[in-house]
Formats: C-alpha cells, structure tokens, sequence
C-alpha cells in the first residue's frame, strides 16, 4: 500500500493513490486557503470509511437492508505530545435485532483502521535529500 504526497505551494498538498487525488489544506485561520480537509480530518475519514465498510459488509453478508448506514466520527485533541486523544465512531444503522445490533459492532470493532490505532504501528522516517556542498 502506497500513496504520494506532492506539495502544491504555502499549506497545500496533494496526495495521490492508484490515480486517485485528494487535496490536503488547512483553514485560512492557519495559513490555509480551506481548499480541502485538514491531516486530521482525513484520518478520521479513515477510520470512519473504514468502519462504515465492516458494517456495511457485515449487513450485506446476512442479506439485511444498509439503507441509512451512517458512520460519524468525532475526536478529542490531547497536548504533551499534540495528538488526537479519544476517538468515537457512531454507527446508525438500520433497524436490527439484538444478534445483529452485536454483530455490527463486532465487524465494527475489526476494522483495519481501528484496529491499527489500538496497536501503536512502528514509523520509520526517511529524509531523502542532497547533501548541500560547503560554501567556497
């Protein structure tokens, strides 16, 4: 799995997948020209895509209606370090029995997304840059 992020210039950037393209900005309050969702945003686009996919799934594989499947992603930030702190996903689903209101929740709960948040990832960062040759 990959993706390419080029800079477009102050705060903008594009990141591109499989020929898809995506435009990554911040509000004019922060140096922004709002042309699109903030880092932030998209990762509980993310996570929320995600876990409407495992309910989503989930429902079709038992024959059952998805017919106002919603998912709604809120997060809290946290300082030292600056981070998103406490996610919740809210799924809206369409009505369901006991058994099937828990296995939602379930499929749910397996999302890759989630579960990659639950379990810190090892980062490695690489700086690809040439090294600038003294001054004479």
């Amino acid at each position: 799995m990959e993706v390419e992020i080029l800079h477009l210039g102050e705060v903008k950037f594009e990141a591109v997948a499989r020929g898809h393209r995506v435009i990554c900005d911040q509000p004019t309050s922060n140096g922004g020209s709002d042309s699109g969702m903030t880092p932030p945003e998209f990762l509980l686009v993310s996570l929320g895509t995600c876990a409407g996919f495992y309910a989503a799934q989930y429902l079709k594989t038992r024959s059952l209606p998805a017919d106002g499947l919603r998912i709604k992603v809120t997060a809290e930030t946290d300082t030292q370090p600056a981070r998103l702190g406490r996610f919740q996903i809210e799924v809206t689903a369409p009505e369901l029995d006991p058994q099937h209101q828990a296995g939602i929740l379930r499929a749910v709960k397996a999302c890759l997304i989630h579960n990659t948040l639950l379990n810190t990832p090892a980062i490695d960062i690489v700086l690809n840059a040439p090294v600038a040759m003294p001054a004479a």
